[in-house]
């Protein structure tokens, strides 16, 4: 069967709890096609490149799955239908990824580099 990867963003005003949800009924989706799910990681809620529905963050979700076409097919119109969903994407991989994704190895989030520069801001002017 052909690998899948899809991505999600859900809104940033849901829960963890709230997110782990919409993963497992998605999983649930591709389970009960046929599919096998290979990898599930959550990257937590990061800011958005651009706003999207007047939103600045969202909460991110990769998928790694392998499951026939069709499967894929109604996973997206599902993702397109629920209003807790604000984008997806799914591509057709040439195999499975080995380890944890490029996202989950990152130290740092962006976030955490505007803090930081605010703060070192904050301290050139008190030393001043």
């Amino acid at each position: 069967m052909p690998v899948y990867e899809t991505v999600f963003l859900a809104r940033q005003d849901l829960s963890e709890k709230q997110v782990n949800e919409i993963t497992e009924k998605y999983t649930d989706v591709v389970k009960k096609d046929g599919g096998k799910i290979l990898k599930t990681e959550q990257w937590g809620l990061r800011t958005l490149a651009y706003k999207i529905n007047k939103a600045r963050k969202a909460h991110y979700v990769l998928v790694e799955f392998e499951a026939p076409g069709t499967t894929v097919i109604e996973l997206e119109r599902l993702l397109r239908l629920d209003e807790d969903i604000m984008r997806s994407l799914s591509l057709r991989l040439d195999e499975p990824t080995e380890g944890a994704s490029v996202m989950m190895g990152k130290d740092k989030d962006r976030d955490d580099d505007r803090k930081d520069r605010k703060s070192d801001k904050s301290d050139k002017k008190e030393a001043a």
